[in-house]
C-alpha cells in the first residue's frame, strides 16, 4: 500500500511489535480485515510514525502491518487501549477471534439480534457455526446491569441501593441521531456512563465492495452528510494512489478551498449548539445562521449546500469561473468580520464561559490512550493535524498554525474552534488568491479502465482524522475500510463523564462535536 510501508508478520509477533511501536511513539490509527490473497482472512493495523512538535513527516508516511491468512490473534487492548473497538468491529464483522479481549461481546449488533453482514458471509469460512454466525444474546446488557464484566463501577459506601438508573434514547428529542445512553447516578452526580451506539448502521463498506470507483463515492459522500467533502476527499485520493492516477495541481488548491469551506460551516454549526446548550438562545440563533451563510456560499459555488458532486477520483468535475471564485472571495470577507464579532461576544459572555470551564476534562494521558481526534484532542495538549503533519492536495505549499489548548475542558475545545476559524478564513484567503491568479487549467484526470492495488487516503476533517483504506481490481472496489473521526471520538467521550454532574452532561456532549453518522457508516 502506497505511502504506507507494509510490513507482514506473524501472529506470533504481533504484540512484540505493537510494544516495540507503542514505546517509539508510534500511534496507532486503526485496524480493519479484509479477505486475503490465500483465501483467507488478512487483518491489518495501521500506524502514524512518531512526530517531532509541530514539524511534518518527512520520512515513510505510515506503516501498515498485515497478519495473513489469520482466525484467532491477541488483543492489543492492554498496550493499545483505542484498539479496543477495532476488535470488536473485526470479531462482529470476519469472525475473528481476538483472545483476551477485556469486552469480549459485539459492538455493532445488539442483544437479541442475530446478523448476517455482507462482509460476514464473506468470511463464512472463520464462523463456529453457519446456522448461528455470531450471536449477541449471551453479552451483557450494560443497560441492566449496574457492572457488567470489564466496565468497573466505583465502589460506593453503604452499598449500591442509592445508585439510580437512567436510559435516554434511543429515540431523542428534537432533530438528533439514533443512540441510547445509559446512566448510573447519584443525586447529579454521574457514576457511570455507557453509549450505546450502531442503531442505525448501514454496511456501508460492504456495500462498497463490487462496486466502481463513482459509485463508491456517491456512497462516500454520505457516510456523513456534514462531512461530505472530507468523505469524498479521502475516498478519492485512496483510490488515486491505488490506480497510480495524477491529480492535476489545479484540482488540488480547489479541494483545500472546500474543505476548509466545509470546516467553517462545521465549526459554527458546532458553536450555535454549544450555545444552545449554555441557554444562549441568541447566541445559538446566531451561530446557526452564520452556519446557514457558509452552506449558502458553498451553494452558490458547488450547486449543493454540502459541496456534493464536485469531487471524484482523479480531480473535480469541473473547475470554477473567475467570477464564482471573486464572488466566493467577496462573501467570505464579508462574513469575516461578523464571524470574529460572533465568537468575541461568546467569549465575553461570563454564564457561558463559567459553564464551559472545568466541564468534561479530557487530561492528555487518555486522549492519547483511547484514540482522541480533531479538535477534541488538540483541546488537551496533542499538537496533531494531518493538513500539516501527513500533508495532502494544496497542503504541502500552505503554512499555518496548529491551534492547540492543555485544559481539555469545553472551554479549551471551543477555544480551539475558534481558532481554527480564524485559521480557515486566513487559508480560505490565500487559496482564492492563487486561483484567481492562475489561468484555467485542467482538473480532471481519468483513472485507469481496469486499474488495481491498494490505497490509502487521509483528510483532517472538521472533526478530526478520516481515513480510507481501499483495495480494488479490474476497476472495481473489493475492501474499502472507513475510520471516521467520530468513531474514535465517541469511545474517548464516556472518559469525561464518569464523575461529572448530570446538568453538565449536555454542554459536555455539545462541546465534543460528535455525530452518530460517523460511527453507524
Amino acid at each position: 500500500m502506497n505511502p504506507c510501508r507494509t510490513r507482514i508478520i506473524t501472529v506470533d509477533q504481533l504484540l512484540p511489535e505493537a510494544e516495540a511501536l507503542h514505546a517509539r511513539g508510534a500511534r496507532f490509527q486503526m485496524a480493519w480485515a479484509e479477505r486475503g490473497m490465500q483465501g483467507g482472512t488478512d487483518v491489518h493495523y495501521l500506524v502514524a510514525p512518531p512526530l517531532s512538535a509541530g514539524a511534518a513527516s518527512t520520512a515513510a508516511m505510515f506503516e501498515c502491518l498485515t497478519l495473513q491468512n489469520v482466525r484467532e490473534l491477541p488483543t492489543l487492548t492492554h498496550v493499545i487501549p483505542l484498539l479496543g473497538w477495532y476488535e470488536r468491529e473485526i470479531m462482529d464483522q470476519h469472525g475473528l477471534i481476538c483472545t483476551g479481549h477485556p469486552q469480549p461481546w459485539p459492538l455493532l449488533f445488539h442483544p437479541g439480534h442475530l446478523p448476517r453482514t455482507p462482509l460476514l458471509a464473506d468470511a463464512a469460512e472463520n464462523l463456529p457455526d453457519d446456522d448461528a454466525p455470531i450471536s449477541s444474546s449471551n453479552a451483557p446488557d450494560v443497560f441492566d446491569e449496574h457492572d457488567p464484566p470489564g466496565l468497573g463501577l466505583p465502589e460506593i459506601t453503604g452499598g449500591q441501593k442509592q445508585v439510580q438508573s437512567l436510559i435516554w434514547g434511543p429515540v431523542r428529542a428534537d432533530v438528533v441521531e439514533t443512540g441510547a445512553f445509559g446512566f448510573a447516578y447519584v443525586g447529579e452526580l454521574i457514576l457511570h456512563h455507557q453509549p450505546r451506539l450502531f442503531f442505525k448502521h448501514r454496511q456501508i463498506e460492504a456495500r462498497m465492495a463490487g462496486r466502481s470507483a463513482d459509485q463508491g463515492l456517491f456512497l462516500a459522500e454520505r457516510v456523513s452528510g456534514v462531512g461530505s467533502v472530507a468523505h469524498a476527499l479521502a475516498f478519492a485520493q485512496a483510490v488515486e494512489t491505488a490506480s497510480g492516477c495524477a491529480v492535476p495541481e489545479p484540482a488540488h488548491w480547489l479541494r483545500v478551498l472546500l474543505q476548509e469551506l466545509e470546516r467553517l460551516y462545521n465549526h459554527l454549526h458546532y458553536f450555535g449548539l454549544l450555545a444552545k446548550t449554555t441557554t444562549l438562545k441568541v447566541a445559538s440563533a446566531e451561530g446557526f445562521w452564520l452556519e446557514e451563510q457558509l452552506k449558502q456560499i458553498l451553494g452558490r459555488l458547488t450547486g449543493s449546500r454540502f459541496g456534493r458532486g464536485l469531487i471524484v477520483p482523479g480531480g473535480l468535475r469541473r473547475t470554477f469561473s473567475a467570477q464564482a471564485l471573486e464572488t466566493t472571495q467577496r462573501a467570505l470577507l464579508a462574513l469575516r468580520p461578523r464571524v470574529a464579532a460572533y465568537l468575541a461576544r461568546m467569549n465575553r459572555t461570563a454564564s457561558h464561559l463559567d459553564r464551559l470551564i472545568s466541564t468534561g476534562v479530557l487530561d492528555r494521558k487518555t486522549a492519547l490512550d483511547q484514540g482522541a481526534t480533531g479538535p477534541v484532542e488538540r483541546a488537551s495538549g496533542l499538537d496533531r493535524d494531518l493538513r500539516r503533519d501527513h500533508p495532502y492536495a494544496a497542503w504541502p505549499h500552505l503554512d499555518f498554525t496548529v491551534t492547540t489548548a492543555a485544559a481539555g475542558d469545553a472551554q479549551a475545545r471551543a477555544a480551539v474552534r475558534g481558532g481554527e476559524i480564524a485559521t480557515s478564513f486566513e487559508v480560505l484567503e490565500r487559496v482564492l488568491n492563487h486561483l484567481l491568479a492562475c489561468e484555467p487549467e485542467p482538473v480532471y484526470q481519468p483513472l485507469a479502465a481496469h486499474w488495481q492495488g491498494s490505497g490509502l487516503g487521509w483528510v483532517e476533517s472538521p472533526r478530526g482524522s478520516l481515513y480510507y483504506a481501499i483495495t480494488g481490481a479490474d476497476g472495481r472496489l473489493t475492501r474499502v475500510k472507513i475510520k471516521s473521526p467520530s468513531f474514535s471520538n465517541w469511545r474517548v467521550f464516556p472518559f469525561t463523564v464518569h464523575g461529572s454532574n448530570m446538568m453538565d452532561y449536555a454542554i459536555n456532549e455539545a462541546s465534543f462535536g460528535l455525530t452518530i453518522a460517523g460511527c453507524d457508516r
